[in-house]
């Protein structure tokens, strides 16, 4: 207790002292605010790419490919291969009891970004159990396409980052322009994409094979029973998974990269904050000599003017990074942005501002312990010389 009542006195001190060195601490509260907001605005990055993957996935759904297929648009399913993927066990029925399965079609189209950049996003092929298939699908402007007609919907997202996305523009394919008639939202990785009629695209994109074919289970379980009727049929190559399998497998495969990306900058300037911290705090330890020396003769241990320099680092560098996460979240949490060809929302979530936090916390320990040791070790009589 005493060791305690020790500590929390000379903190208190330290805090009311704050103000004679305000310019100096301030380096550590702009360094981890700097450093911090930086990392979670990249960070922000990976967390909205992995959430939108991560809700396009439906456990009440699978997806078929082909064996060798590490994507959709490496797949290729003939028709009479979609036929026997369909009829299989384990596959949900419709209210006219026919499965509820959608043939789909995958590829890249180029469009020009509304800064005039130019680039890529998808187009897919949905078939007539589309909208049965994925419930979450919904047209919230205009119309759904007609099948046998070349009308695409387009999502929400792909209308507000791309040129020439509104209802009434054309999207030029090879066999001439497809008319855009709604716009739709399903809340996932499509709402950045255009959609229409997989049968009649195929022809115009001169296909003859389906890229992938997605069904509703009829239950959980049912997933195994139509693995086992896919993969056991000599007439097929295929592979099933479930697609929120698929899709949170997609998620760690486009995010990795950027969270590399994001750690190895934040790194970087975590170096720097670290060297701030240090200067900082040996600064201050340097001119408080003989309030530190005189607390020592007084019969003050070592030990809490140590935990004191190591607290009041901890305090100013976590200060600095909630500083920082909140101009993070300010700036971008909610705003859309895109990579590559995915259309997302930036997410600066509670799990990244805690991540914020112990970046700092670290900083804040290892820039504040050699000074704080260095506070605790030096000779009382030659502090107290100290000028």
């Amino acid at each position: 207790m005493n060791l305690l009542r020790q500590t929390m006195a000379i903190c208190a001190m330290n805090f009311r002292n704050l103000g004679t060195r305000f310019w100096p601490s301030m380096v550590i509260v702009a360094g981890l605010g700097a450093t911090i907001g930086v990392l979670l605005s990249m960070m922000s990055v990976t967390q909205g790419i992995r959430q939108v993957y991560i809700n396009s996935g439906d456990r009440m759904r699978a997806i078929i490919v082909t064996a060798t297929a590490d994507g959709e648009g490496d797949s290729a399913i003939t028709r009479d291969q979609a036929a026997l993927i369909t009829d299989a066990p384990g596959i949900a029925k419709g209210a006219d009891g026919k499965p509820l399965a959608d043939r789909g079609l995958n590829m890249g189209i180029p469009v020009l970004r509304k800064d005039g950049s130019k680039g890529y996003t998808t187009m897919r092929g949905y078939g007539p159990m589309a909208q049965q298939v994925r419930p979450e699908f919904h047209i919230i402007a205009g119309r759904m396409f007609r099948f046998g007609q070349r009308e695409m919907v387009v999502g929400e997202g792909a209308r507000f980052l791309f040129q020439n996305m509104n209802i009434g523009d054309d999207v030029i394919l090879p066999g001439g322009p497809w008319k855009i008639v709604g716009i739709f939202k399903a809340g996932d990785i499509t709402d950045g994409q255009v959609v229409g009629d997989t049968e009649t695209m195929m022809p115009a994109l001169h296909k003859t094979a389906y890229n992938s074919i997605l069904v509703r289970l009829a239950s959980y379980g049912s997933l195994d029973t139509l693995k086992r009727a896919l993969t056991t049929n000599p007439a097929l190559s295929v592979k099933v998974e479930r697609h929120s399998d698929w899709y949170n497998r997609a998620a760690g495969n486009n995010s990795n990269f950027l969270a590399k990306l994001a750690y190895a900058i934040g790194a970087i300037l975590a170096i720097g904050a670290l060297f701030g911290c240090l200067n900082t705090m040996y600064s201050a330890v340097s001119s408080r000599g003989r309030e530190i020396a005189t607390l020592r003769a007084l019969g003050f241990s070592a030990i809490p003017v140590m935990v004191s320099v190591i607290l009041e680092t901890l305090v100013l560098s976590i200060g600095g990074a909630l500083i920082g996460a909140a101009a993070a979240f300010l700036l971008y949490n909610g705003k859309q942005d895109f990579f590559g060809t995915n259309v997302f929302h930036l997410t600066v979530s509670p799990g990244l501002v805690a991540l914020g936090i112990i970046w700092a916390a670290v900083v804040a320990l290892l820039g504040g312990l050699p000074p704080s040791i260095r506070a605790a070790r030096r000779p009382v009589v030659d502090a107290l010389r100290a000028t």
